[in-house]
């Protein structure tokens, strides 16, 4: 599905360009991760937020009033928001496709370490042979993989370590009848991490979590913490962990390289997840104008 590409939060432009900037949030992207901090998780997806609110949170991470607006249009006009009025004023909630891709966000960010200390020496591997023109089937197939936590290990072939549940994706794209899934161990002869070098691009997954930590290491080492404006750098903070972690596919630990540096940089993550928490929604409390969601 499509829906698995808001969550990867750069502009596409300007993700990488400048590390020390760290990536350029999309206001789409931002916009999820508002909804899925102070609607998903505080208000269990049941309310809806005046637009005002959204955009005073949103222009503090440098998104201007009228791309929000457009923003807002957009998204519910893909079905991932729904409008609601009250008087004068209108409300914004999440729809359940939007909260399903939230629910999972919130998984991969919360629940799930960076690090697979726990690998079981199992692999999960699925084959499918799509005709030539389901271009959009093989973009939305692979869309899903990749957030999954598979790699191309030839062009038909994906594998992904540990026992996933893949099943259920395949069937809401519609290809069971174009896929087979498997649950293997290697064979000895299997040379494991240069497969894991061939499948996955190291480098680039490494860098991603080099410059989140040197971005959020600084941040703290000038003592700045939650900063002046928590609701913000908690926004922006949960934006850019999303997108570091998006194409990281928890590969075994003791088949990486010894300084991975996923660990450094989710303690950091957490630590400044911990200082934002409680002044971020003490803000959202104050600021937000919500109403709770009526199904019409």
């Amino acid at each position: 599905m499509e829906d698995y590409d808001i969550l990867d939060t750069p502009d596409s432009g300007t993700a990488d360009s400048d590390a020390s900037d760290g990536p350029q949030p999309r206001p789409q992207s931002l916009m999820l991760a508002f909804f899925g901090n102070h609607v998903l998780e505080e208000g269990d997806g049941d309310l809806c937020v005046y637009s005002g609110s959204i955009i005073d949170v949103l222009g503090r991470v440098g998104v201007g009033e009228q791309a929000v607006r457009s923003t807002l249009t957009r998204m519910v006009n893909r079905g991932l928001l729904r409008r609601r009025r009250e008087g004068r004023k209108m409300y914004f909630g999440l729809t359940p496709q939007a909260s399903r891709v939230l629910w999972d966000g919130h998984t991969r960010i919360w629940e799930q370490g960076a690090v697979n200390d726990d690998w079981d020496g199992t692999w999960t591997l699925l084959g499918f042979s799509l005709p030539d023109s389901w271009k959009r089937q093989r973009h939305d197939l692979r869309s899903r993989l990749t957030w999954s936590g598979f790699g191309a290990l030839y062009s038909g072939l994906w594998i992904a370590p540990g026992s996933v549940d893949i099943a259920g994706v395949v069937a809401e794209l519609g290809l069971t009848d174009h896929v087979k899934i498997f649950h293997a161990q290697a064979d000895v002869a299997t040379d494991i991490e240069l497969m894991i070098r061939d499948t996955w691009d190291l480098e680039s997954i490494a860098a991603r979590y080099v410059t989140f930590d040197k971005r959020w290491t600084a941040l703290l080492g000038s003592g700045a913490g939650a900063g002046d404006d928590p609701i913000g750098t908690r926004l922006r903070l949960v934006s850019e962990w999303l997108w570091t972690i998006r194409t990281d596919p928890r590969l075994p630990a003791r088949h990486l390289p010894s300084d991975w540096p996923a660990r450094p940089a989710e303690q950091t993550f957490r630590h400044l997840a911990e200082l934002t928490a409680t002044p971020a929604g003490r803000t959202a409390t104050e600021l937000l104008d919500t109403v709770p969601l009526r199904q019409d």
